[in-house]
Order: structure tokens, then C-alpha cells, then sequence
């Protein structure tokens, strides 16, 4: 289906949101709101890689006074949600990675009066020093062509976060589609339909996409047969033996405002500001460089050792959302590799009622964001898988197929026991091998297995899968009395992550794991 950037979150719900001391690379929650203000504190929407701000965070607190309460989301969800006045009154201050796509969407930029750099990053490519001896590169002379040229050579693929929700990922799209089209200031439309025959060769590289840096990250550690990855500099920095690259030809860098928000009282501005002011003292800007590998903003702290201080291109960030929305509609639809996805639904007795209508809306819903040439396949179960419903979403009629993913989630009936690890079972059997393709399952259940296999039944049938169905992941999603330490083992055994929307919306939880699909 296709999809605008601009598209506005459903709810609050939607939102990833973790504390200052949850690292959000282990699971997801999706609770509602951040809480009423108290004096002395910031309710900060912030892009989710700056949880590893917190020991610094820490050291301002003493230093000023001021507790701030991150809640972390992808950049452009932020954006959107700024635009719809979900911002109001519940956050006091946003620190994303960027605000060039804030720019752009007159709603949100209406509603900031101040932004500060605090520190920058650079997209970059971080790859394994075997591959760079492979293809004989110096690092410091490569070019998008020539990363370009590795890939159509099938000597070179990678993984990157989804452009629809990270900053890093829209940057790495604007990255290559500029450098591809020889685009000369900001990418216009001209230069996006110019790049698409190159860029569909290029996506052909990609094999891990992923909501979030810190999954990334664990996901490329466990495949291990994944030559690089694109993200900042920063967190590739934090990733043991990579050789990181700052293509010679042009980067988009991420340059973290602090941003005060229109809806705002005077005082909450004025500690924004006071806030900002201790994070750009030498003192914090020295601690920042040190302990996340980003640049300090302040002229007389040097960069951590190790940074590349050579000078690099910065390519200019699209000039209108008209071009942006085209190149993610793009990406999309036809760049990157179609995804395929069995929902593996839990529709046992205990599910009838309420959380049976919930999980019928969520779905529904749902049905808005699946993209062109997407497969669904529809596995509800309770004692036993109850039926197998694939669906294509065809480009040449999209509503087709999604009208009979709509019509397949009305008719589910919750009856029975849970039989969950057999019907996880059921799931790998119908998906197979296919590498040309993102490859998932997402497991919603609301309660314990009580039927079919047992855990250990399960973990030496995922231990017998040949290489590539082993790389396919599981998602579950904590809802109603499902156990945690079970759902954990499997996302854990797969190398999936766990949703929890029991302190959120279903709906949330359904709509975060795309980033993953």
C-alpha cells in the first residue's frame, strides 16, 4: 500500500517510549502518555539512540538541578506527532537527532520557538576490515559509487534502520539518492526519478532492516554474513571492528537540538535553555564526545580520539516534504525488498470479547500501512492452527488484497486452548527459505501455552532449521496475561524483540514492529 510520509499516528499509543534507565534495544513498550509536569523536571520526546545519554544526563542534573525524563520514538513519528498537537501540554522540550524534516512540515515548525545544537553525528558506513581488504578500499577516499558499485557486484550487502521511522535511514536514502543522481543542491523530484533505476540495484544489497540502531546493531552481531552497516557514525563507533566510513563525496550529519516547544510556560523555556547551556559547557562536551563517539559542537573540545576530523561534504537535506514523501513512497514500494510476514494470533477462548475486538481493530487498522507487494499471512490459532490466509498486496490493485486481509480478520473466533509454540512451528513451516525477501513472524498472545508443544519441543525444532529460516525472527507482543519470561525466550531464541502492550495500546505494538518488517 502506499504510503506518504506525512501519514499521522492513529494514537498516542504508537509511541516507543522507555526510561532513562531501559535500554530500549531489549524490548518496547507502548505506554499512553508521559505523565503531568513536576518542578524540576523535562518530559523530553527524544530519538531513541540518545538513551546512551543517560550517565551524562546524570552529571547536568547535579549540575543544574534539572531531571529530564526522555521518552524515546523515531525522529520522523516525532514529527508527525508534533503536527497533530499530541505534543501539547505532555512534553516540554524535543531532542531529536534532526530537524531538517521538522522543517518541512510547516504544522510542527509552527509549533518550536527555539533550537540549539547540543553535538553532531554523521551517517556513515561502518564495515568489516575484511571486506574493506576484499574490495581494496582506503577508507578515507571511498565514494557512494564505489559502495554503490560493491553491492551491484555482489560483493557488498548491509543493513540499515527504516527510513519511514529513523532519522539515520531517511539521511542514508537522501545520502544515496543524491550521490546516484548527481544532484547538485537539494534533491528535487527530477533527481529522485533520475537515481531510481540505480537505487533499486542498490536495495538489492540490503538484508537487515530494523526500527531502531540498537536491534540493528544486535542483528547484524548475530547474522554475521552481513558485510556492513549504515547508521551514524556514533553508534557504528560502538559496534567492536567495524572500519568506519564517511563516503568522500557528501553526509548528511545529525546535529541534536534541543528545541523548546511554542505550547510551553516561560519557565519551562527558561530550563530548556539552562538545560542546553550546561550541555554545551567544555565539561559536558568533553564527557559527551568521550563516552557516545559524537562530535563535540563547542571549537575548543577536540573529538574523541578516534573520529576522522577530515573534512567531508555535507549533502544538503531535501527542500520540500513533497520530495521526501516521493522518496519514501518510493523506497517503499518499489526500492527496497517486499516483506513477508505471518501474524501468528492467538484466538483462544480467553480471547473472546474485549481483547478479541481489540486485536480485530488493531489488524484492521493496520491494514493502512501494509505496502506494495507486501505477503500476509494470517494464522490465527488456540488448540491447534485454526486456518493459513496468505495475501499478496498486488501494485496493480492493492485494495484487493487488503480488502481480504480486512475480511479474514472480521471472521476470527476465539475458541479453545493456546497452542503456542506449535503454531510457531506451523509458521516457519509455511514461510520456507526466502532470501529475497524481509522475513518475519509477529506472535500476539494474551496467556501461557497450554496446548501442543512445549518450550524445549520448540527450541531443538528452531535449532534444526537449516541457516536461513534460522535467521528469521520472531516478534511477540505481551498483551492480556501472557508471560513475559516466555515471550522473551523466543524473541531471545529467534533473534526477534518483544512488544509489550499491556501498559500500552495493541495497536501501538502492531504499528512499531513495521520498522522491523
Amino acid at each position: 500500500m502506499r504510503r506518504a510520509l506525512l501519514v499521522s499516528l492513529t494514537a498516542l499509543g504508537l509511541l516507543t517510549a522507555c526510561t532513562a534507565e531501559k535500554d530500549p534495544g531489549l524490548d518496547i513498550s507502548t505506554p499512553g502518555v508521559p505523565g503531568p509536569a513536576k518542578p524540576g523536571t523535562l518530559r523530553v520526546l527524544a530519538s531513541s539512540e540518545l538513551s546512551d545519554m543517560a550517565p551524562v544526563l546524570a552529571q547536568v542534573e547535579k549540575d543544574t538541578g534539572i531531571k529530564v525524563r526522555p521518552t524515546y520514538i523515531g525522529t520522523l513519528d516525532a514529527v508527525n506527532m508534533l503536527a497533530k498537537g499530541k505534543t501539547d501540554g505532555q512534553y516540554d522540550a524535543l531532542w531529536l537527532s534532526s530537524n531538517d524534516y521538522l522543517r518541512l512540515n510547516s504544522a510542527a515548525a509552527d509549533k518550536v520557538v527555539s533550537e540549539t545544537p547540543v553535538m553532531s553525528s554523521p551517517v556513515a558506513i561502518g564495515v568489516k576490515p575484511a571486506t574493506v581488504s576484499k574490495l581494496g578500499w582506503r577508507p578515507e577516499d571511498v565514494t557512494w559509487s564505489q559502495v554503490e558499485k560493491a553491492v551491484q557486484d555482489g560483493r557488498l550487502t548491509y543493513g540499515m534502520t527504516d527510513p519511514a521511522r529513523s532519522n539515520s535511514g531517511f539521511s542514508t536514502l537522501v545520502s544515496v539518492a543524491s550521490a546516484l543522481s548527481g544532484a547538485q543542491s537539494a534533491l528535487t523530484d527530477a533527481n529522485v526519478l533520475k537515481a531510481t533505476p540505480r537505487l533499486k540495484e542498490f536495495f538489492k544489497g540490503q538484508q537487515l532492516t530494523s526500527g531502531s540502531s540498537g536491534w540493528l546493531a544486535t542483528a547484524y552481531e548475530r547474522r554475521g554474513d552481513v558485510d556492513a552497516l549504515f547508521n551514524y557514525e556514533s553508534v557504528l563507533k560502538g559496534i567492536p571492528g567495524l572500519t568506519v566510513i564517511r563516503p568522500k563525496d557528501g553526509v548528511i550529519t545529525a546535529d541534536y537540538p534541543l528545541t523548546s516547544l511554542k505550547s510551553t510556560s516561560a519557565q519551562t523555556r527558561e530550563d530548556v535553555r539552562r538545560l542546553t547551556e550546561d550541555l554545551r559547557t567544555e565539561k559536558i562536551q568533553r564527557e559527551i564526545t568521550e563516552r557516545t563517539h559524537r562530535r563535540p559542537v563547542v571549537t575548543t573540545v577536540r573529538p574523541a580520539a578516534g573520529l576522522d576530523t577530515a573534512r567531508r561534504h555535507e549533502l544538503p537535506f531535501p527542500g520540500s516534504s513533497s520530495v521526501a514523501d516521493g522518496l519514501l513512497d518510493s523506497y517503499e514500494n518499489e526500492l527496497r525488498r517486499p516483506s513477508r510476514t505471518v501474524y501468528v494470533l492467538d484466538t483462544s477462548g480467553s480471547m473472546r470479547g474485549d481483547r478479541l475486538n481489540r486485536l480485530k481493530t488493531a489488524l484492521t487498522d493496520l491494514t493502512g500501512d501494509f505496502r506494495d507487494r507486501e505477503e500476509v499471512t494470517l494464522m490465527p490459532f488456540g488448540s491447534h492452527v485454526k486456518s493459513v490466509r496468505a495475501h499478496i498486496v498486488d501494485p496493480a490493485d492493492p485494495q484487493a488484497g487488503l480488502a481480504a486481509i480486512r475480511k479474514d480478520t472480521k471472521a476470527l473466533s476465539a475458541n479453545g486452548g493456546t497452542a503456542i509454540y506449535t503454531s510457531l512451528e506451523k509458521a516457519y513451516d509455511h514461510l520456507g527459505t526466502d532470501r529475497d525477501t524481509f522475513t518475519s513472524i509477529v506472535l500476539m498472545t494474551d496467556g501461557e501455552n497450554t496446548e501442543g508443544a512445549k518450550a524445549g519441543e520448540f527450541d531443538s525444532f528452531y535449532r534444526s532449521l537449516g541457516t536461513d529460516q534460522r535467521e528469521i525472527p520472531v516478534f511477540p507482543i505481551l498483551f492480556g496475561d501472557s508471560s513475559r519470561s516466555e515471550l522473551s525466550h523466543i524473541a531471545d531464541l529467534t533473534g526477534g524483540r518483544l512488544f509489550d502492550a499491556r501498559q500500552g495500546s495493541l495497536d501501538g505494538a502492531f504499528e512499531e514492529i513495521r520498522g522491523y518488517q
